[in-house]
């Protein structure tokens, strides 16, 4: 079994959109949006999105929830960590070496908590 993909919800799906697009602007995903509620970032074998919620309620952030990205190196994670802070995320965890990982965790504008390892 592999994981098939991976929502996160949003309140503002403009926001959401120019985040992840500049986040994801080196990695190879494919942005796709089918509605005005929900964008795709397709990978090779998975996707990434952000919805807003169907039963159009407000978007919350689940505590303990995470989605972990492979980003390559430590000067990726470094340079993915800078531009999640330029683009507005917050901090969650500066660039560390983390037992077998060097990874770093930052929480994207709708308080969504992301994993940013090598």
């Amino acid at each position: 079994m592999k994981m098939n993909y991976f929502v996160v919800g949003t309140n503002d799906m403009a926001a959401a959109r120019t985040f992840y697009n500049a986040l994801f602007a080196q990695s190879g995903l494919q942005s796709m949006s089918p509605s005005d509620r929900m964008t795709y970032w397709l990978g090779a074998d998975f996707a990434f999105a952000a919805a807003k919620p169907f039963d159009e309620k407000p978007a919350t952030n689940g505590n303990g929830t995470m989605v972990g990205f492979c980003v390559g190196g430590e000067e990726d994670v470094r340079r993915m960590y800078a531009l999640a802070i330029e683009l507005g995320g917050t901090c969650e965890g500066a660039p560390h070496q983390r037992g077998p990982k060097f990874s770093a965790y930052v929480r994207d504008l709708d308080g969504n908590k992301i994993c940013l390892s090598d």
